[in-house]
């Protein structure tokens, strides 16, 4: 970066040139064609280069033509890291995930966000930073942000006690996949309606005829979870039932089986349905349950929330709610470049979730 800040003819191309650096001066790299090469090949100026590199619409059409067949013709490459010392935008984005890496890397739920966040990032001229961590004990994670490692990030599956985020948001702009447990006016959210959604699933055991319904929920410190919870009592309390068991989870697969065992081992009857915070969870409790002989759904039917590829993988499959974490991912991403270039996107985006009936309800 600092050979390309001191490249030769600086002075001639203007100071406040925005590209005036975009050469790499690497002997490695001697072959490559130059700026001025591109120039000369168009019929254009250095500066005119350089507003059709950086995206500016100040080129008429048929200099932004002539440049482009130039630069494909000599297959020239700006400099991304002298553009983005000129312009202090290092035109990358991180994705901040505030869990352990066995969690993230178990949970098909991550997968389908992320998938769909590189896909969008893809189409543009950032990159990707993943940066994982329960914790930020030592402040690394939170310096590289603050320090301009990045110009902006998106937090994924954050907790109350997460204090680490909210530093990294009070530096750069974000985009929250989830509604934060501590919302700003200022907050970008992309979501789906937790509420509505666990409202949907109860109510579909109630209309089946269940009637000693329990939950396994989320972790408390999360707002999907509350959410979620929230719509399970209200379902309930609607339909004038009173909850049969909460039983808590972490959305892991273990957490599930915990809660069924704890449902087995009590003196009483068993519920005669569950509604179960993640499909993960899900598949815990039912394979749990089935192991002890009872019957899914005829004893105990069961639905999940996610309609990830775990859902497919029971016996009998499951019944969930699907959110669309690819398009989730997507709209985080397209939410945050919008922010980047200036643009004035909502502060909520909400997308829409479906019950999806398969035979373990």
């Amino acid at each position: 970066m600092s050979g390309g800040s001191g490249a030769p003819g600086r002075s001639r191309s203007g100071a406040g040139d925005p590209d005036a650096r975009t050469e790499d001066p690497d002997p490695a790299r001697a072959g490559r064609a130059t700026i001025e090469e591109v120039a000369t090949a168009a019929g254009v100026s250095r500066s005119t280069v350089s507003r059709v590199v950086n995206g500016s619409p100040a080129v008429s059409p048929e200099a932004l033509t002539a440049v482009q067949d130039a630069i494909a013709r000599l297959g020239y490459v700006p400099n991304r890291a002298a553009r983005s010392l000129a312009s202090r935008q290092t035109h990358a984005i991180a994705l901040v995930v505030p869990e352990d890496t066995t969690r993230f890397f178990g949970d098909p739920f991550f997968a389908a966000v992320v998938a769909g966040i590189s896909d969008r990032i893809g189409r543009s001229d950032y990159i990707l930073n993943l940066l994982i961590a329960s914790d930020d004990p030592d402040g690394r994670m939170t310096r590289f942000v603050r320090n301009g490692g990045v110009d902006g990030a998106i937090i994924l599956s954050h907790h109350t006690s997460d204090a680490f985020v909210d530093r990294i948001a009070e530096s750069v702009p974000v985009v929250f996949g989830g509604r934060p447990a501590r919302e700003r006016d200022t907050d970008h959210v992309v979501d789906v309606d937790n509420i509505a959604a666990a409202r949907a699933a109860t109510e579909h055991l109630i209309r089946a005829g269940r009637r000693r319904i329990a939950t396994i929920t989320g972790p408390p410190s999360m707002a999907a979870a509350v959410d979620r919870l929230t719509g399970f009592r209200q379902a309930l309390a609607d339909a004038g039932l009173e909850p049969f068991a909460e039983l808590p989870g972490d959305y892991a697969e273990g957490d599930g089986a915990r809660a069924a065992l704890i449902l087995l081992a009590g003196a009483g009857e068993l519920p005669d349905a569950l509604f179960v915070a993640s499909d993960l969870m899900a598949r815990g409790a039912l394979q749990t349950l089935r192991a002890a002989g009872v019957r899914i759904p005829e004893d105990v039917a069961i639905v999940g929330f996610d309609d990830s590829p775990v859902a497919l993988s029971t016996d009998p499959p499951l019944t969930t709610i699907r959110q669309p974490m690819h398009e989730q991912g997507v709209a985080m991403a397209s939410v945050l470049i919008d922010r980047l270039r200036g643009a004035h996107p909502p502060r909520h985006t909400i997308l829409g979730t479906e019950l999806v009936v398969r035979g373990s309800a």
